[in-house]
C-alpha cells in the first residue's frame, strides 16, 4: 500500500503537471502560429518547442519503463507513439514533430552519435577472442530472421515490391547490443561465456547487419534510376562495404593516435570531444560519399578509437571520450526515439492485416534468433540463453526501418507508414520479453547445473559409501578366516 500511494504521489506531483505544461503551451503556440506551420514556415520557436516536448517525453517514458524493469529507450518508444497519436482525440498540436526538417535532422545526429557510442563501447581483442561460436551464432543470427522477414513479408504484402520484403527482412537482422548488454549487467552475468558469446555476436550482427542495409540501399538507389542490379554489381557493393570497414579499421587506428597526439599540444579547451566528433561526423562523410549510410562510418569510427589513444588528455585530467560523448547522445539520441514512435500510426494497427503482419513478424523475430543456439561450438553451455540475448532489434532495428520509410521509389517510400509501424512495434515487444525471458532462462540454467552438481556429488557419495562398505566386509571377512 505504501508503494501504491508512493507511485500515486510521484504521478500527481511529476507527471500530471508536466503533461499539463506540455498540453497548454503546446495549445498556445498551435493557436498563435499554427497558419504559419501550415504554410510551410519552420521558425526556431517551433524547434524549441519540440524540443521541450520531446526530452521531458523521453525522460518521463524512460522512468516509468526503469520503475517497470524495462530499458528506458522502451519508454522512449512508447511515450514517442502516444505524443504522435494524439491527434485521434482531436488535438493536433504535436504533429509538427513528425514533419520539422529541423527536429529530424537533430536526429539524424543522434543516430550517428548512438552508432559512435555503440563502436565505443566494442572491444575488438574481445570480439577475437571469442572467436568462431560469436562469428557462427552472429551469422546464423542474421540469415534465418532475413530469410523469415522475407517469406512474411511476401505473404502478407504481396503486392509489394520485391525491394520491402528484402528492407523488411533486413529490418529483423540485427541485435540491439545496448539492451542485452544492460540486462546481462544487471543480472551480474557479463563476464560469463554466454555472455561473452551474445555481445560478441550481437556486434558481429551488427556490422554484418550495416553490410545488408548498404546492399540493399545500392540495389533500391539503382532500381531508381532504372539500373539493373547483377550479381557483380551487388558483390561489389558488399566488397566496398566490408572494405571501407576494414580500411577505416587499419588506417584509422594508424591515424588516430597521431591526430590526438598532435591536439594534445594545443592549448585550446574542450579538444577532446571537438577532435571524436570531427573523427565520428569525417567517418560518416566519407561513408555516405561512397553509398553507404552514415551510421556504418560512425561505427567504425567508435570501433578505431581506444584508450590509450587520448592518454596524454587524461594525464591532464580530462574526461574519457565516452564520458564526455555522454551528455551530447543523452540530448539527441531521445529525439530519435521519440521521433520514431511518433511516426507510429495508430489508427494503421486497427487493420486485422496490419496487426497480423506485426504479430507474424514478432513470432519470427523470435524464433529467428533461436536458431543462434545452433552455433555455439563449445559444450556445457546455455544454448537457450544465448538464442534469447539475440532477440531484442531495439534501435538498430530501427533505424533500418527509418531509413527504408526514407529512400523513395516510384514516388513512394520503400517501407510505408502501415509497414514501418508493424516493425516498430515488433522492435517494442522484442525489447520488453528479452529481460524477464533471459533472466529466466539463466536462472533455469543455474538450476539445472547446480542440480546436476549434486546428484554427482551424491552419486559420488553414493559410491564411496559402497566402496567403504565392500572393503569393511572384505576385511570383516579376512579377519573371520584368520580366527
Amino acid at each position: 500500500m505504501k508503494t501504491l500511494s508512493t507511485r500515486r504521489a510521484t504521478l500527481l506531483r511529476y507527471v500530471l503537471p508536466a503533461l499539463v505544461f506540455l498540453s497548454v503551451s503546446s495549445y498556445h503556440a498551435y493557436a498563435s502560429s499554427g497558419s504559419h506551420a501550415a504554410g510551410g514556415e519552420m521558425g526556431l520557436p517551433q524547434v524549441l518547442l519540440g524540443l521541450i516536448v520531446i526530452l521531458v517525453t523521453a525522460k518521463l517514458g524512460g522512468d516509468v519503463m526503469v520503475r517497470l524493469g524495462q530499458p528506458a529507450v522502451l519508454g522512449e518508444l512508447i511515450f514517442g507513439i502516444i505524443i504522435g497519436n494524439v491527434y485521434l482525440t482531436g488535438f493536433h498540436s504535436f504533429e509538427f514533430i513528425k514533419t520539422n526538417p529541423n527536429i529530424e535532422m537533430l536526429s539524424e545526429i543522434g543516430v550517428i552519435l548512438l552508432l559512435f557510442q555503440v563502436g565505443l563501447e566494442s572491444d575488438m581483442a574481445k570480439m577475437m577472442k571469442v572467436g568462431a561460436s560469436s562469428l557462427i551464432v552472429a551469422t546464423l543470427g542474421v540469415i534465418a530472421p532475413f530469410f523469415l522477414g522475407w517469406a512474411v513479408s511476401t505473404v502478407f504484402l504481396p503486392h509489394e515490391s520485391v525491394y520491402v520484403h528484402v528492407f523488411v527482412g533486413a529490418a529483423l537482422c540485427a541485435t540491439s547490443v545496448g539492451i542485452t548488454a544492460r540486462v546481462l549487467m544487471d543480472l551480474g552475468r557479463v563476464q560469463t561465456a554466454e555472455a561473452r558469446i551474445i555481445l560478441g555476436a550481437a556486434v558481429i550482427d551488427d556490422v554484418q547487419g550495416l553490410v545488408i542495409l548498404a546492399v540493399v540501399s545500392g540495389i533500391i538507389q539503382a532500381a531508381t534510376t532504372g539500373a539493373q542490379m547483377s550479381s557483380l554489381a551487388v558483390l561489389l557493393i558488399i566488397i566496398k562495404a566490408a572494405g571501407f570497414l576494414v580500411a577505416a579499421l587499419l588506417i584509422g587506428q594508424r591515424l588516430s593516435p597521431r591526430v590526438f597526439h598532435l591536439t594534445a599540444r594545443m592549448k585550446s579547451s574542450d579538444l577532446l570531444i571537438c577532435t571524436s566528433l570531427a573523427i565520428c561526423f569525417g567517418f560518416a562523410y566519407m561513408a555516405t560519399r561512397i553509398g553507404l549510410a552514415p551510421i556504418v562510418g560512425a561505427f567504425a569510427a567508435g570501433l578505431i578509437l581506444d584508450e590509450v589513444h587520448w592518454r596524454n588528455f587524461a594525464e591532464r585530467g580530462e574526461h574519457s571520450v565516452d564520458d564526455l560523448v555522454k551528455p551530447l547522445a543523452a540530448f539527441l539520441v531521445p529525439i530519435f526515439f521519440v521521433r520514431m514512435g511518433a511516426k507510429v500510426e495508430l489508427a494503421k494497427l486497427v487493420s486485422p492485416e496490419v496487426l497480423g503482419f506485426a504479430a507474424a513478424l514478432t513470432i519470427i523475430a523470435i524464433i529467428g534468433k533461436q536458431v543462434c543456439g545452433l552455433g555455439v561450438l563449445q559444450k556445457g553451455l546455455d544454448r537457450v540463453s544465448i538464442g534469447i540475448g539475440m532477440i531484442p532489434r531495439g534501435e538498430v532495428g530501427l533505424i533500418f526501418a527509418a531509413i527504408g520509410s526514407k529512400i523513395i521509389m516510384n514516388g513512394e517510400p520503400v517501407v510505408n507508414q502501415a509497414t514501418f509501424s508493424a516493425v516498430v512495434l515488433m522492435v517494442v515487444v522484442t525489447t520488453m520479453i528479452t529481460p524477464p525471458a533471459l533472466k529466466w532462462s539463466l536462472n533455469r540454467s543455474d538450476n539445472a547445473r547446480r542440480k546436476l552438481a549434486d546428484g554427482v556429488n551424491k552419486s559420488d557419495a553414493i559410491r564411496e559409501s559402497t566402496i567403504g562398505s565392500q572393503t569393511t566386509g572384505a576385511m570383516t571377512g579376512k579377519d573371520s578366516d584368520d580366527e
